[in-house]
């Protein structure tokens, strides 16, 4: 009987392979082919560790099946066999792991991202809900260490936005960020009611993966650059020069804005980032498309059309529709750290599903 440990023995031989290959004078002197090798050796490095891992309990066990084989010494004996009960729920561990591990992956997992969250449906209220959830992502972006830049934004009257797109850097941000794509909900009595009475307001969140140039070549022959002033906040130096920068994709009828930096360059180099992302999700929505429903999540996959989640204020409770769980203690949420429970249920109901097509 083949045990799902022997997938490993073509991955650790590929992994040699790639060493070898990235040890020759020749391929370390080719920049963009070290790199791809670099990058393939990464995605391999935790089924590597589990292959070795693997090996070493496989030999502790063979070791301690011995030992208790010879029937010596009682107390030896004894110890030996509980030793071998703890390395063999070890293994049974390991293969779950390695089932997790051979998981398909999403090739965007570790890309950067962008976020725009735009007000919904509830007026001035719903810009208020757009400007806490742009200061939740900003809040739990920090605390994984990650970096956020705002690319551009619209306030409205109250403190809130009606757009705003936030820049996140950091290793794996599209990973975790994805599953917040979608309409959040929200019910509560706002600031502006008088009469105490709960409002339900919305707003949208799409989370695009970072396309480099590599990858996504811009014609600039196809493309059409207004400059113009910034609006909003900033000072007077928004209104005296002339820094904020529009791309219009003219194939796609893409439009892209970028007024946040104080620099015509810069927000031109960010401006060129959002429109490469946009393009970038398109091709990756006509890539999914090709591919059936069911080998598809439908966690990965919310679109802004699909009302993913509610925020419950009187009731202090967060309820995520696609896993029907339900979060308390909203403040801890919206402030960073609760969202990372948030986002780990829905990881793991996601590879229950995977599993589940794999298996059956």
């Amino acid at each position: 009987m083949r045990s799902i440990f022997d997938k490993l023995d073509s991955i650790v031989r590929r992994n040699a392979e790639i060493e070898a290959d990235m040890g020759r004078p020749e391929v370390a002197a080719d920049f963009e082919q070290i790199q791809t090798l670099a990058k393939e050796r990464a995605g391999l490095e935790e089924l590597v560790e589990i292959a070795h891992l693997h090996h070493s309990l496989l030999s502790e066990e063979a070791d301690l099946k011995a030992l208790v084989a010879e029937g010596g010494d009682p107390e030896i004996g004894q110890m030996a066999r509980e030793e071998l009960e703890a390395v063999e729920i070890r293994l049974e561990d390991l293969a779950q792991e390695l089932k997790l591990a051979l998981l398909p992956r999403d090739p965007n997992d570790e890309r950067d991202v962008i976020v725009e969250i735009r007000a919904g449906t509830g007026g001035q209220e719903a810009g208020l809900f757009a400007g806490d959830l742009a200061r939740l992502y900003t809040r739990y972006a920090q605390l994984q260490n990650w970096r956020v830049d705002v690319m551009d934004s619209n306030p409205s009257d109250l403190g809130g936005f009606n757009k705003v797109v936030l820049e996140i850097q950091g290793k794996g941000a599209f990973s975790r960020l994805k599953y917040e794509r979608g309409v959040h909900r929200v019910q509560r009595v706002p600031e502006t009611e008088a009469q105490g009475r709960i409002h339900t307001s919305t707003a949208t969140v799409a989370v695009l993966a970072q396309a480099d140039e590599v990858e996504v070549k811009v014609n600039q022959d196809e493309i059409r650059i207004d400059i113009f002033h910034a609006g909003g906040h900033g000072g007077q130096n928004v209104n005296k020069v002339a820094t904020a920068v529009r791309i219009v994709h003219e194939p796609t009828g893409v439009v892209v804005v970028c007024q946040d930096e104080r620099s015509q360059h810069k927000n031109k180099q960010k401006a060129m980032a959002m429109l490469r992302a946009r393009l970038f999700e398109a091709e990756q929505e006509r890539h999914d498309a090709e591919i059936s429903q069911n080998r598809r999540s439908q966690v990965g996959t919310a679109e802004r059309s699909e009302k993913i989640r509610t925020y419950n204020y009187p009731q202090d409770r967060i309820t995520d529709h696609r896993v029907s769980s339900s979060f308390h203690g909203i403040p801890s949420i919206m402030d960073g750290p609760g969202l990372g429970d948030i986002i780990s249920s829905l990881i793991a109901w996601e590879q229950g599903k995977l599993l589940e097509e794999v298996t059956a």
